[in-house]
């Protein structure tokens, strides 16, 4: 037998082969289509969970990440054929954009049908030589349209998920696979879950009812033969704002209906958005943890978590302020005349737990040296001589969970699965110290986050968190410029700034990784939605979509 090298165990900090340095030059994986966003670039692969993503992937920059999670298609059909006034056609807009939003962020691919779909089925040629309620003709091209993309998941777009991401509900809808056609009790029409075999045959089966049927029957569902849905109990996780519930829960908005459509969609919109916003709250009811590590000089770091996590705490504007969704009656609904709805805390360490949302700010390393040392500049001499402990950051967050004696490639690791768990995207939300927060925070929460006026809240504004020191607005100024320059250096293209640079990211590998792995995630889930949404504003002549570009707008490294 041959004597090959021996591969060291990577967490034992001996020689490996993978350093060698006399080891030849091996080829980088091939590049992925969509894996560069702004400054940060990836590499989807099973093999994702590693301490050091340049091992695998050859290349500093480039980080390892999880295959992008497959998400279920869910349908919704909207007309665009029929003739509406403007304002009519821009509520039902907002409306449609506030189900799609909603359904993203729990996992799933919300896609608006229209005409044209039900138009592109075989079948439709046939309906247009049966007479029946008109109606019911609707809602046969909307089945029409479901049964043309394959089957799946068909919702009204009035149905929403108003429940947490792990509700075993929505865990199940997410899988992806329906053997029966169903439907849920209580919500009905609102959603249908089924293969395409299924659908077709029940699509088939209504088409060719007695004429009397036919004529008598207002939808599909009362149309359809007795055994053709699979019937299943009430969902927790799921509102149904269909028009009977809107006008025997929430008058206000079923009265401006009936008055003023247009209005009346608007509201219904704004309601939706706030039900959504309160359940989020009620799901994390331990309240809202901004992690801030090195408490003393990192106040301004973490000050945009903690706007977002006021945001997050405070209420959202409603034309039933102080209500409930139809699925939760018992809530504890957001009252603005509250001081606050929900607890903010700002812990050195990570939590892991069900019924917390933690927001963390991951700095690049020279970032958190300048701020913690308050330094207006860093030598390679002063990281040799002064820089004592490696991996201060991710050593800082994870000492509850895995105690002082772990070295920094298991701690990285375990930074890793908090980002990227099953439901750690739900749980948390980590963003880098050097950009502002993505503009599309909405699409990851599930609905409009309010706007917070800061100067008006009472609370502490900054946190000033675990600190024993209570920095001063001198202090907070400093703080604010180191922040400032550090950004500035860490754009530098210099070649003694980026040695220095270079050096501090070789003197602490783990929270260099823990700051390029939270980038990359941040831009790849923005690549992800933007490829999505620019697809599908192609059809139903862009219906509940967004307008202008979405970028992030400050500082890049």
């Amino acid at each position: 037998m041959p004597n090959l090298p021996k591969l060291a165990n990577p967490f034992s900090g001996g020689p490996s082969i993978l350093t060698n340095p006399f080891r030849q030059p091996a080829h980088p994986p091939p590049r992925q289509k969509n894996d560069t966003y702004g400054e940060a670039s990836w590499w989807a692969d099973w093999k994702w969970l590693v301490p050091f993503s340049s091992t695998l992937t050859l290349d500093e920059d480039r980080l390892l990440l999880p295959p992008l999670r497959e998400r279920p298609p869910i349908y919704c059909y909207y007309d665009t054929t029929i003739k509406k006034e403007a304002e009519a056609k821009a509520a039902e807009s907002e409306l449609l954009l506030t189900w799609r939003r909603a359904w993203w962020a729990k996992g799933f691919k919300p896609v608006i049908l229209g005409a044209a779909e039900a138009m592109n089925n075989p079948l439709y040629e046939k309906l247009q030589r049966i007479e029946m309620d008109q109606s019911l003709k609707i809602d046969v091209m909307r089945w029409l349209a479901w049964e043309n993309m394959g089957g799946g998941l068909m919702a009204q777009y009035t149905l929403l998920p108003m429940g947490a991401y792990d509700d075993p509900l929505l865990v199940f809808l997410r899988r992806g696979d329906y053997p029966n056609l169903t439907t849920w009790t209580d919500i009905n029409n609102g959603l249908f879950a089924g293969p395409k075999i299924a659908v077709t045959e029940a699509v088939k089966n209504v088409m060719s009812a007695p004429g009397e049927k036919l004529r008598e029957s207002k939808d599909f569902l009362s149309a359809a033969p007795d055994g053709t849905f699979q019937p299943d109990s009430v969902p927790k996780a799921l509102a149904y704002y269909d028009l009977n519930t809107v006008e025997k829960k929430y008058t206000k908005v079923g009265d401006l209906l009936a008055s003023d459509r247009a209005a009346g969609l608007s509201a219904l919109a704004k309601l939706i958005n706030a039900h959504l916003h309160t359940t989020w709250q009620n799901v994390f009811q331990d309240g809202i943890a901004v992690l801030k590590p090195k408490p003393d000089h990192t106040t301004h770091l973490v000050s945009d978590a903690w706007e977002l996590a006021q945001a997050l705490s405070s209420c959202l504007d409603s034309p039933i302020q102080v209500s409930c969704p139809p699925n939760m009656p018992k809530c504890s609904p957001c009252d603005p005349s509250k001081e606050t709805n929900v607890k903010l805390t700002t812990p050195e360490h990570y939590h892991n737990s069900s019924g917390l949302f933690t927001i963390g700010t991951v700095p690049h390393p020279y970032t958190l040296a300048m701020l913690d040392n308050v330094q207006e500049s860093l030598t390679i001499r002063w990281i040799r001589r002064e820089m004592r402990k490696r991996d201060p950051w991710v050593t800082s967050i994870t000492t509850e969970l895995l105690g002082t004696e772990v070295g920094s490639a298991r701690r990285v690791m375990r930074f890793k699965e908090a980002v990227v768990g099953e439901f750690a995207t739900s749980h948390c939300l980590w963003l880098t110290a050097e950009k502002e927060p993505p503009s599309d925070l909405p699409w990851r929460f599930g609905f409009q986050i309010p706007h917070f006026n800061h100067t008006s809240s009472g609370r502490p504004q900054p946190p000033f968190g675990a600190s024993k020191h209570t920095p001063t607005q001198s202090e907070l100024e400093t703080e604010k410029g180191l922040l400032m320059k550090a950004v500035k250096i860490g754009g530098s293209k210099e070649p003694e700034t980026v040695d220095v640079r270079m050096a501090m990211e070789a003197w602490n590998l783990a929270d260099i990784e823990a700051w390029k792995f939270a980038r990359a995630w941040l831009a790849r889930s923005t690549v992800e939605r933007m490829e999505w949404e620019k697809e599908e504003s192609r059809y139903t002549h862009g219906a509940g979509s967004e307008e202008g570009e979405r970028s992030w707008s400050r500082w890049h490294f």
